[in-house]
């Protein structure tokens, strides 16, 4: 197929690990239909259990690919996918694996001490890490970002209301943590190219 300008269009995988962390979410929640939801609580969503078990430090990471819904899913991989192929174009791959991982393992393991009696499934805390870190993606000169400041300000504002007004199921205590990682990892890490 050519465009306008009489080249060739071809596809690019233009995001790796974005890409990546997409097709496992999408045959973990594919999995999950196929076993009646019994993988999805066995391997992918964090909830009280003996932490001698491997299972249970395994889910305070794996739990970002399981997902209660198809909505739940498309929702958190569009803004994965609007955001994350800016984010690892900048920063790089590897560096982007780590926010993924620390953003899994922060929230995880959060809302396994805090939550005791509720699962926790979704990559709703890696998007969060991503929104936040986006805000940094310019050059700033050493500065604090206005854009990082407005979007800290009203995501934070929206999920405190959301979690005291009781709007759903959802753990805004996930997105808060996700926020977090990303704002730690733009702010204070400052440069976090593992290339």
């Amino acid at each position: 197929m050519a465009n306008l300008y009489g080249s060739k269009l071809r596809v690019s995988i233009n995001s790796p690990a974005v890409l990546g962390f997409t097709g496992i979410c999408v045959l973990v929640y594919v999995l999950g239909i196929l076993t009646g939801g019994a993988s999805t609580r066995l391997l992918f969503s964090v909830y009280r259990a003996p932490l001698l078990s491997p299972l249970t430090w395994l889910r305070f990471v794996t739990h970002v690919f399981g997902h209660t819904s198809w909505d739940h899913l498309i929702g958190n991989l569009m803004l994965l996918l609007i955001l994350g192929p800016m984010l690892e174009e900048k920063y790089g791959s590897k560096a982007i694996l780590v926010v993924m991982l620390t953003a899994a393992l922060v929230t995880g393991v959060l809302h396994y001490v805090l939550f005791p009696g509720t699962r926790l499934m979704g990559a709703s805390g890696v998007v969060f890490a991503f929104i936040l870190l986006s805000s940094f993606t310019g050059d700033n000169g050493g500065a604090i970002p206005l854009t990082f400041i407005l979007v800290a300000l009203l995501y934070a504002g929206q999920q405190l209301h959301q979690a005291f007004t009781g709007a759903g199921s959802i753990s805004y205590l996930a997105h808060l943590a996700g926020g977090l990682v990303g704002a730690f990892f733009g702010f204070i890490a400052g440069g976090i190219s593992l290339r």
